[in-house]
């Protein structure tokens, strides 16, 4: 139901003054379709079905996070309507979804919305209407494109950035190191694979990439390709995976008795893919990261994590405490928030697309200390600094000081 936030004058010259000044109060008031006085609407689309289901927690917890705000009176006095949708991970259903997003429900922006496949099927139609696609759950290299596609902005570190950072890492740790790659067949695992290779070429060479093996989404197990990649002689495992081929490569690595130096993707390191996986299997792996371990005790007491665990438990007791994905949904709803909040009563495409690049400095609840976003008009990669950290069966041991690449 909607609510208008009325105030009451004490007085009848107060009264006046009020009465004079609305006319320039409300001119100054500016709404593209999906704002009003009273409501703000956003949309987003994220596989709640389907093989990507995971993932599905980020709009249900971000749901959960807008109706605490309404509760609470919404932003500037406005209540957030707040449309998650399925699109199951598959491109035709993310096309419908959200033409229905912006057609028909007129949302004012877009915001979390996943996968990089999924996305790309959108990009043009949704730069065309010039509504925003804001802080997408991906991190391909093309989201970094203000000249083509300004309406468009990433709000994961790019795979490139990352790709190039574990590369340069692992020059430094094994310098003669043999390399197997697991990658997932599409914009996602390429774009972390060549910039790996480009740095290991860059280089001379002295790293080698003997084995490399792909798999697509949709298979049940990749088990054929981890019993190759150990066969290979490598001893360095570059697992560029999501979801349940995370939790099996982990597994399928300690059922061999493989024993390789395990660099995993920043995306595949929360805790419920490791859990899935066996803590004790992943201990040793190495990571990049960026972000606190919501579950671990050094972070109880940390504002923002305590702020996640009050919402999840009063209005997601299924989640678990240490569910890393939740943890992110949660993050970037409060981004939107304060890039809303930050919009006043301009709430127009551009003025929400203005305020969404101009985050440099911010810190998202999220962000490890020492991590900030550096997007700007001109650059959308959102983080350019990583942690390399490594898993101890419990938590993340990081390195003292953050990276860039």
């Amino acid at each position: 139901m909607k609510t208008t936030m009325k105030s009451f004058a004490a007085g009848a010259a107060f009264a006046a003054a009020v009465l004079t000044a609305a006319p320039d109060a409300h001119a100054q008031k500016k709404y593209d379709p999906g704002a009003s006085d009273t409501e703000i609407k956003l949309g987003q689309t994220v596989p709640h079905s389907g093989p990507g289901s995971l993932y599905g927690v980020i709009g249900r917890t971000q749901a959960a996070y807008f109706q605490m705000l309404n509760e609470k009176g919404g932003i500037n006095g406005r209540k957030i309507t707040f449309l998650t949708l399925d699109d199951s991970y598959s491109a035709p259903k993310t096309v419908e979804a959200t033409r229905r997003l912006v057609e028909q429900e007129e949302v004012l922006a877009l915001f979390g919305s996943l996968g990089t496949g999924p996305q790309t099927a959108v990009q043009k139609y949704l730069n065309g209407k010039n509504i925003p696609q804001l802080l997408l759950n991906t991190g391909a290299g093309r989201w970094n494109d203000p000249k083509n596609f300004k309406w468009t902005t990433p709000g994961l570190p790019l795979y490139p950035t990352e790709g190039r950072i574990l590369a340069r890492y692992l020059l430094q740790k094994k310098p003669d190191a043999k390399v197997a790659i697991l990658y997932q067949n599409d914009e996602f695992g390429r774009d972390y694979m060549n910039s790996f290779k480009e740095i290991l070429t860059e280089a001379g060479g002295k790293v080698k990439v003997v084995a490399e093996a792909s798999y697509d989404l949709t298979d049940p197990t990749i088990d054929s390709q981890m019993i190759n990649l150990s066969k290979s002689g490598a001893d360095v495992f570059y697992n560029i995976s999501t979801g349940k081929a995370t939790s099996q490569s982990i597994r399928k690595v300690a059922e061999l008795g493989w024993k390789p130096l395990h660099l995993l993707v920043s995306t595949s390191s929360g805790r419920s893919i490791l859990n899935a996986a066996g803590a004790d299997n992943a201990i040793g792996i190495v990571a990049a990261s960026y972000t606190k371990e919501v579950g671990s005790p050094k972070w109880a007491d940390d504002p923002d994590v305590k702020g996640f665990q009050e919402l999840r438990t009063k209005y997601l007791p299924n989640v678990d405490q240490d569910n890393t994905i939740a943890f992110q949904g949660y993050s970037q709803a409060v981004t939107m928030a304060r890039i809303l909040e930050k919009c006043g009563d301009e709430l127009t495409h551009a003025n929400v697309l203005k305020q969404a690049t101009s985050l440099a400095g911010y810190k998202a609840p999220i962000f490890l200390p020492g991590i900030t976003y550096s997007t700007s008009p001109d650059d959308y990669s959102p983080i350019k600094t990583l942690f390399i950290g490594t898993f101890n069966g419990r938590d993340w041991d990081l390195d003292a000081k953050p990276v860039s690449q």
